[in-house]
């Protein structure tokens, strides 16, 4: 998926809702279980193994207008750094702030799995086929998207300022700043570096 490019209308607001599309991580995953996969077949079944590096996600549509179409008012693709670098990006574009919650973001249980095995942390991980994207009514706008066989969940939502607030249920943590992505503790020069 390539960059949606913001035409600086200012859509995003205070107030809408934060909406996780896709799974965070997959990519990154299924990209580990295919070069690791000898050494992974020590813990997980050769099914598990064959899902995690062949399973493709839902192709998500580039076209601007289709997602205001359904009731998006900003998109941000994931990629490299995860869908907390995403996040980042996405409310710095625009100087506003955010609350989520990491457990309402959507993960492929093989990922989960993947990233506990090399110590990785699934929300840095290189995702395809991902976005974060904000909605006046970010049920409605996940609702369309779980229809159309794409994976979707309320996250949090937008605020005034520039605090990016994680909700848990031990408190409230900050986001820290944009990371190397966690595809490179495992596959080194993935990224042509």
């Amino acid at each position: 998926m390539r960059k949606i490019v913001r035409d600086n209308t200012g859509l995003m607001a205070a107030g809408q809702d934060l909406v996780a599309v896709g799974y965070a991580g997959a990519r990154g995953g299924a990209l580990i279980a295919q070069a690791r996969k000898e050494e992974l077949r020590a813990r997980f079944s050769e099914s598990f193994l064959n899902q995690a590096a062949c399973r493709r996600e839902v192709s998500l549509p580039e076209e601007r207008g289709y997602w205001l179409s359904l009731g998006a008012a900003e998109l941000e693709p994931v990629g490299e750094g995860g869908i907390l670098n995403a996040l980042w990006n996405l409310t710095g574009a625009y100087g506003l702030g955010m609350e989520f919650s990491l457990r309402a973001i959507p993960l492929r249980q093989e990922t989960v799995e993947i990233c506990e095995e090399f110590g990785l942390n699934p929300y840095r991980l290189y995702s395809e086929d991902c976005a974060v994207a904000t909605a006046a009514n970010g049920g409605r706008l996940a609702q369309q998207l779980k229809k159309l066989g794409i994976p979707a969940a309320v996250v949090g939502r937008i605020k005034k300022g520039v605090a990016r607030e994680i909700l848990t249920d031990e408190g409230t943590g900050y986001l820290e700043r944009p990371q190397e992505d966690e595809l490179k503790k495992v596959l080194p020069g993935y990224f042509g570096e």
